[in-house]
């Protein structure tokens, strides 16, 4: 069976720059809360594309999963950003790179 990974990339709403210290608290609690369920693969701000703030790249069983999964980000949830979910095919030593 192949595997994905998915990729959320988090984009900033037009309220994105009054987010405060409490909000990124909420939104490292979230990041936790996947690394503690084994779903986290890495996550980081995004420099040098306008209009995007980070990426959270994360295990899921499904793309449903993996959309609910973005629901619950916490920077969505009280409307400072938008995200967009992309699937990624993993490609590692252990499927030959995919060839």
């Amino acid at each position: 069976m192949e595997k994905f990974a998915y990729v959320m990339l988090i984009e900033k709403g037009k309220t994105f720059d009054q987010i405060d210290e409490a909000m990124i608290i909420e939104h490292v609690d979230r990041i936790r809360e996947l690394d503690d369920e084994g779903r986290l693969v890495l996550c980081g701000p995004v420099d040098g594309y306008p209009g995007i703030s980070g990426m959270i790249v994360f295990r899921a069983e499904s793309y449903e999963e993996a959309e609910a999964i973005c629901r619950l980000e916490p920077f969505f949830i009280k409307g400072y950003a938008t995200y967009k979910l992309f699937s990624l095919r993993v490609s590692n030593r252990e499927n030959n790179y995919l060839l």
